[in-house]
């Protein structure tokens, strides 16, 4: 399929550069820069009609175990374009993750003394722009379970997903989120010790579930349209959101948010 897209681009150019060469000649009296832009438009329009129409294979689903290599404490780092993203706890005793990946998956995993290094994306992150017709398709839907028995730091950069992340089970001591137009239903690990989470989204909705026993301190920034954090549970103490036991908690979770215009929900 990206063989076809490729094509496609080709012809676009080449035909242009032979309108282009025709105007030079005095051949064509059009002028060909007045009509390029719309032109490419309706190219584009056309492009990706033709792919949610078309007949189209399956994007391939690849099953993918990491194993632990004897590591105990990992550092993950995720990159996700478009699609749904699913982590929960569960993984394999000697594995780090293990899951479904939609798109297939590119990683690289170095140990580096007792910490296990490990970056994931998908294996081709460029047909996501080559063929529109996997946009909100599923094709890059991943699904994966990580240890709970050893302490993660999770970064995750993403784009237009649709996330669920499960991380009650999970011993998380750090997580960064990165993302733009997405929605996102986080629930925080339960018995983690300390954990640290920054989330930067652009117009994006993050839903965050604190389980029951975990302290938080909440830092919001930014140009949130909506911001509802259960006050019963964690009430304002001057700039901060803040339950009351959080100095004594033995579980507790440190956020600092900064959203553009977007929606948080804390409960």
């Amino acid at each position: 399929m990206r063989r076809n897209s490729i094509l496609f681009w080709g012809l676009i150019m080449v035909l242009f550069g032979v309108l282009l060469l025709l105007q030079n000649l005095g051949i064509l009296t059009l002028n060909v820069w007045n009509v390029f832009w719309p032109v490419l438009l309706i190219l584009l329009g056309l492009w990706t009609l033709w792919g949610v129409f078309a007949p189209r294979r399956a994007a391939e689903t690849q099953q993918v175990s990491i194993p632990l290599e004897g590591a105990s404490r990992a550092r993950l780092r995720v990159r996700h374009g478009a699609g749904q993203l699913v982590i929960a706890g569960g993984a394999g005793s000697g594995e780090l993750l293990g899951g479904a990946f939609g798109g297939g998956l590119d990683y690289r995993s170095r140990r580096e003394g007792d910490e296990l290094n490990v970056k994931i994306r998908t294996a081709r992150p460029d047909d996501f722009f080559f063929m529109p017709w996997m946009w909100g398709r599923g094709a890059f839907d991943w699904s994966f379970r990580l240890n709970n028995s050893l302490p993660v730091a999770l970064e995750l950069r993403t784009g237009a997903s649709d996330m669920r992340l499960d991380l009650t089970d999970v011993r998380v001591t750090d997580l960064r989120l990165d993302t733009g137009a997405s929605s996102t239903d986080l629930t925080l690990p339960a018995q983690a010790g300390y954990t640290r989470v920054d989330i930067q989204a652009g117009a994006a909705s993050v839903n965050v579930r604190v389980p029951p026993g975990v302290a938080v301190r909440i830092h919001a920034v930014g140009g949130a349209s909506s911001m509802d954090v259960d006050q019963a549970r964690f009430p304002r103490v001057g700039g901060v959101y803040q339950s009351a036991d959080y100095d004594t908690a033995a579980n507790k979770v440190e956020m600092h948010v900064r959203m553009g215009a977007g929606s948080l929900d804390v409960r």
